[in-house]
């Protein structure tokens, strides 16, 4: 298939690997391009029936119950971005010398020509909150742009759709990058790299490379974070075009080629005449939403992509100052008493929640869930001055009742052992017990929801909930 666009795919045996958010849409647009197209599911439950009957009706052949089994006559697989690398179907595909391709390479092969550029952005965490704001800025310069991939819009539909675009702000997981070879971005950052999903990529190096993919044949600029080595290095591995640039950002003063914050505003030195003696100010701290320390980090990282694409200074600041984050990331929920509540339901992992902790001086740490793997000794070590208190919840919270007892043994710990609805009430009730006057009361959980919740909306949500009730 090599790796310039495809453009007959008529006849072509395709295997859709997973139906789901990705798998369908490209079970469509590559039947409809004539290519002869099998989905294989692992699952055969109501919804997936749903989902193949859909397919068959379009004369697409779909195989419930058995997602191992490589079809005859297979000459490509397009994977849904969570299937394992180490799966039978991919070992049977790679000793057959067959490609597989992910939803992300499927989109970049069938763009159309003059097709808008992406400014791509990878990381453990922040990744949605920073697309989210390059978007914003990329509007209030006059562009046409949305923000897609990883985020909820389709990148299939964003390239192929109706709507005109001039660049794309795309949001790409490690999963998206593993199974896709040949995207070159116009401009990439990597925003950070912490411990994640390591059970899916088996290593810490695997992971870092397959977040290193993003930075492949950059045309202009790769952005980097500078208290983050691990991010440098991938640029430095990184083969890129000729003259494009290594540029970091930092919540220190920027040297050149470099973004950084200086007396309370956002300057950058990489995108200016002379950097070895200028710098461009775009935009104040306070024009940042929230302006916790890795909010103006994912700010910077924004910045430094829209001024790769040649975005004005002046639309920096107005593309910061309109944005405004999802729910769930550090949203102040109320004050009761002289104390701060903050749903931070979105810190599912423990390098979400140290950044979490590092934005308030005297916390009442929420905590708990499912861990993943994850160990808490540095988290909690690193938080330990800030603690007041904490209340533990969720299967795993004895891993962080002990980590605090090795590393904050003076802080109280009040440890819930209830997995009911009412649990997060209690929860609250228990924080507002130990905090006093000019505390925060913080939901940083560092663990996933789904041993008590749906997921971290709905955590987040009765954590809103229960605050509600205390002022009430």
């Amino acid at each position: 298939m090599g790796s310039g666009q495809v453009t007959d795919w008529q006849g072509k045996h395709v295997t859709v690997a997973g139906l789901g958010v990705s798998g369908v849409p490209a079970a469509k647009v590559l039947h409809a391009r004539g290519a002869v197209v099998t989905v294989v599911n692992d699952g055969d439950d109501a919804r997936a029936r749903e989902q193949a009957a859909a397919l068959e009706a379009l004369g697409v052949t779909v195989r419930l119950g058995d997602g191992a089994t490589l079809p005859e006559g297979t000459e490509l697989i397009v994977t849904a971005p969570g299937w394992k690398p180490d799966k039978p179907l991919f070992t049977a595909a790679r000793a057959a010398g067959i490609e597989i391709w992910g939803d992300v390479e499927l989109a970049w092969r069938l763009r159309g020509p003059g097709a808008a550029p992406w400014l791509a952005v990878t990381g453990t965490n922040g990744k949605t909150t920073t697309v989210q704001m390059l978007a914003s800025i990329l509007k209030a310069a006059g562009l046409r742009t949305a923000a897609v991939g990883n985020i909820g819009v389709s990148l299939l539909d964003a390239v192929l759709g109706d709507e005109e675009y001039d660049v794309l702000a795309v949001e790409l997981s490690s999963y998206q990058l593993h199974w896709a070879p040949s995207l070159r971005a116009h401009s990439a950052a990597v925003l950070n790299l912490a411990p994640d999903h390591l059970d899916w990529h088996g290593s810490m190096e695997a992971y870092a490379k397959d977040k290193g993919r993003i930075y492949e044949g950059n045309r202009v600029a790769c952005v980097y974070n500078v208290a983050d080595k691990l991010t440098e290095e991938l640029v430095r591995e990184a083969d890129v075009e000729e003259g494009c640039r290594a540029v970091g950002f930092t919540l220190g003063t920027p040297g050149p080629s470099q973004l950084g914050v200086v007396d309370g505003i956002l300057v950058d030195r990489a995108f200016v005449e002379n950097r070895q003696k200028n710098a461009q100010e775009l935009a104040e701290v306070s024009d940042v939403n929230p302006p916790a320390p890795h909010n103006i980090a994912n700010a910077l990282a924004a910045a430094a992509l829209a001024r790769a694409f040649g975005v004005p200074p002046t639309a920096v600041r107005d593309g910061l100052r309109a944005f405004t984050p999802d729910a769930h990331r550090i949203a102040h929920v109320a004050d009761v008493d002289g104390v701060a509540y903050v749903d931070d339901s979105k810190a599912t992992n423990t390098h979400a929640a140290e950044a979490s902790l590092a934005s308030y001086e005297s916390i009442v740490w929420i905590a708990g869930g499912l861990a993943k793997g994850a160990t808490f000794d540095e988290l909690v070590a690193k938080s330990a001055k800030r603690l007041r208190g904490a209340v533990l919840i969720g299967a795993d919270r004895a891993l962080i009742r002990d980590a605090l007892a090795r590393h904050a043994p003076k802080v109280p710990v009040v440890d819930l052992d209830r997995t009911d609805t009412g649990a997060m009430l209690a929860a609250v009730q228990e924080a507002r017990r130990l905090a006093v006057e000019g505390d925060t009361v913080l939901l940083a959980p560092a663990c996933a929801s789904m041993d008590m919740f749906a997921n971290y909306n709905q955590r987040g949500d009765a954590f809103a909930q229960a605050v509600r009730e205390l002022g009430a």
